[in-house]
C-alpha cells in the first residue's frame, strides 16, 4: 500500500509542529531538533517538515512504498514518463535509510517515491559538496513560484478580485 509523501521547509519549527499537531488532532511520530514527522492514518500521508536552510514551502512531494516490489513498478512507471530518473540505494535522508527515485513533474517540481529501509540518528550522510546546514536530500534542481502569479491560498498579499480556481 502507498503513502503520500509531503515534505514542508519552516522558518520556526516549534511553532510549525504546534500547528501541524493541532490540524491532524495528533502528535508527531518523530521529532528531531531540525524535524518533525507524521505518519498519518487519515489521511494516509507521512507528512515531514524540516527547518534546514531551503526555501520556506513545499520541499517536494513523494510517494512512500511499503516494498521492493513496489518500489520497481514504480521506477518503471516513472522510468516511462522521465528516462532520465535519478537512482539512490541505502541513501541516508531525514532520519532514514532508504532506496528511492527523483523525478520532476513538468512544472519543476520535485517527486521522490521510495521504500524506507531502517531508521537512523542522523538527518542524511555529509556531503563535502554542499553546505552544512543543506536544506534536505533532493537530488534535482526546482523550480522556484514566481510572486506575480495568481494562486487560490487566501494571503495577506493576495490583491482583490485576483483570479482563483
Amino acid at each position: 500500500m502507498k503513502r503520500l509523501h509531503v515534505h514542508i521547509s519552516v522558518n520556526d519549527l516549534a511553532n510549525s509542529i504546534r500547528f501541524y499537531s493541532g490540524m491532524f488532532a495528533t502528535e508527531p511520530t518523530v521529532v528531531k531538533t531540525d524535524y518533525a514527522k507524521w505518519m498519518l492514518d487519515e489521511p494516509r500521508m507521512n507528512f515531514a517538515i524540516s527547518q534546514r536552510g531551503a526555501t520556506t514551502g513545499l520541499n517536494h512531494l513523494g510517494i512512500q512504498v511499503e516494498s521492493a516490489h513496489e518500489l520497481g513498478e514504480m521506477q518503471s512507471r516513472l522510468a516511462s514518463l522521465q528516462p532520465d530518473l535519478e537512482k539512490e540505494e541505502g541513501v541516508a535522508c531525514c532520519y532514514a535509510k532508504s532506496d528511492k527515485y527523483w523525478v520532476n513533474d513538468p512544472s519543476g517540481i520535485a517527486w521522490e517515491t521510495f521504500h524506507t529501509l531502517n531508521t537512523i540518528p542522523v538527518f542524511g550522510e555529509p556531503d563535502k559538496t554542499k553546505a552544512e546546514t543543506q536544506a534536505c536530500c533532493i537530488p534535482l534542481a526546482k523550480t522556484k513560484v514566481k510572486s506575480e502569479s495568481p494562486c487560490c491560498v487566501p494571503s495577506t498579499q493576495t490583491k482583490e478580485g485576483s483570479a482563483c480556481c
